[in-house]
């Protein structure tokens, strides 16, 4: 099971400063996270997130996890533990967990809360690829695959709904209505045409001809 759980505004605290929490800390920072980042040493890409304040850096050697969760203040929502250091991972996980944060260690799904799956992001599309941590790379891979797949005729239609949605709602009373409306203009040869074309005008005046035939009916 997929659940798109939300992080926007959750305090994060990501400890390590390598490629894999660099790879997480983009995640969270698309989610709306507000992160701290502490690690002996940091990637370039995350100290010029820090330089943009975008994220909070703590460097920090961390020898004593305990020492090192007990001055964490406040506790974060979610603890994501991303270092080389196995046995450090683990004892984090505990302390956290034991302090009723979330939890997520990138080497062991075993005993994280959730597993970040491998996103595809193309315009306002988001489709998670998940293996449950079998095989990152190939959940990687499939991500790839699945980018380019997504053409920029399904990212217009996708503008065009959020359109029709909202005109639908003040203009068609009737849910049952509104919902076959939608699928029309989806199903549409001539809308089609148009976005595939990029004339993204043209296929908003041909889906309200679409509609307006439909209140046709139901007046």
């Amino acid at each position: 099971m997929i659940i798109d759980y939300k992080f926007d505004g959750k305090y994060v605290v990501v400890v390590g400063g390598g490629e894999e929490a660099y790879r997480k800390v983009l995640s969270f920072l698309d989610e709306g996270s507000k992160i701290l980042v502490a690690s002996r040493s940091f990637t370039s890409g995350i100290e010029k997130l820090g330089e943009e304040k975008k994220i909070r850096l703590l460097k920090v050697d961390i020898k004593d996890g305990e020492a090192f969760f007990n001055q964490l203040n406040p506790k974060p929502d979610v603890l994501a533990v991303a270092t080389s250091n196995q046995a450090l991972n683990v004892q984090l996980a505990k302390l956290a967990r034991a302090a009723g944060c979330m939890i997520y260690v990138a080497d062991n799904p075993a005993i994280s809360d959730f597993i970040l799956p491998a996103v595809a992001r193309v315009g306002d599309v988001r489709i998670a690829v998940s293996t449950g941590g079998k095989s990152p790379a190939m959940a990687k891979l499939l991500r790839q695959k699945i980018e380019k797949m997504i053409t920029q005729e399904d990212l217009q239609q996708i503008k065009l709904q959020a359109h029709i949605r909202s005109v639908l709602k003040q203009q068609i009373a009737d849910q049952k209505l509104r919902k076959k409306v939608i699928y029309e203009i989806l199903e549409d040869k001539h809308v089609k045409e148009l976005l595939r074309d990029g004339k993204f005008a043209e296929a908003q005046n041909a889906a309200q001809r679409i509609i307006e035939s439909y209140q046709t009916k139901e007046g």
